[in-house]
């Protein structure tokens, strides 16, 4: 976002997976059937300066199974506040762009979900630290393509029960240890005036954790990893003015103790200009 532009709006999701990778075995269960996760989430990105930005996300979930007598689960999930700064900018040729981005995210628990109930939990009930590198390429102000990776802290979690066995040795205790988590996000796109378009590929990779033990519940801590094609398409209404209408799909094409999982996303962004110049040119939802 330029400098006092805000942008805001809500999003719907909704995913679902029936088969899911149990270590890297894929199989189904008839004992859950296929699990429907929707949710609602806000999200806001303000300019503080034309270099410096502040994004907040906050999403509202629900979870539930089409087979077994396990309840749904649903509530508001973890808020996440990021800052964001161009931290380089090179003019490769008279077309052609180079910048580079770092982001440091935070994000906990808004509240007292039940973490220890995979794979209907909201979440993993842990905070999370995030450090982020994003590499930006644009073509004659068009054409664009990211790179972006990210190492993720967790904080220990706290179960609601005494003992715990999980990498095969029985523990003692309701505090578990969390490994930290990488990712990878690469998207290439189409941006001009009020429409852009683009085609992404996700991997993530869980540092540490064991696998879904045989005919046993996801634990907290397993690894969970996955990566995923996708795709984004935005555009800006001619009216009302600044309104755009934003939706994004994907699909996990491996995994490993996740569920191979279609998502569509769609909902509004509305762009609040505090200044005086409020041209569309430069809004995106990359970078």
């Amino acid at each position: 976002m330029p400098k006092k532009t805000f942008c805001t709006g809500f999003m719907y999701g909704h995913d679902k997976w029936t088969d899911y990778w149990q270590g890297t075995r894929k199989r189904d269960n008839e004992s859950i059937g296929s699990l429907t996760s929707q949710s609602v989430t806000w999200m806001g990105t303000y300019g503080i300066s034309k270099k410096f930005n502040v994004i907040a996300m906050l999403p509202y979930i629900e979870n539930k199974l089409s087979a077994g007598t396990l309840h749904d689960q649903r509530g508001l999930q973890d808020i996440t506040i990021a800052l964001k700064y161009n931290l380089f900018n090179a003019k490769i040729i008279d077309s052609a762009d180079f910048k580079v981005f770092g982001g440091l995210a935070y994000s906990m628990p808004v509240t007292n979900y039940v973490v220890d109930f995979l794979p209907l939990s909201l979440g993993s009930g842990t905070k999370r630290l995030a450090w982020r590198i994003n590499l930006n390429y644009s073509f004659k102000k068009t054409w664009y393509a990211n790179i972006s990776s990210a190492y993720t802290w967790r904080s220990n979690v706290t179960l609601d029960r005494d003992s715990y066995t999980t990498s095969g040795h029985l523990y003692a205790g309701s505090e578990v240890w969390m490994p930290n988590v990488a990712d990878l996000f690469a998207t290439i796109g189409y941006h001009k005036q009020a429409l852009q378009i683009e085609a992404s590929y996700t991997l993530q990779k869980t540092l540490g954790g064991d696998d879904i033990f045989r005919q046993d519940m996801p634990f907290v801590s397993n690894q969970m990893n996955f990566s995923k094609v996708g795709a984004l398409v935005m555009y800006y209404l001619p009216y009302p003015k600044y309104l755009a209408v934003r939706a994004t799909a994907s699909y996990t094409v491996a995994g490993r103790n996740v569920g191979q999982t279609t998502t569509i996303m769609g909902g509004l962004m509305y762009t609040i200009f505090f200044t005086k110049d409020k041209s569309l040119k430069g809004l995106s939802s990359s970078n």
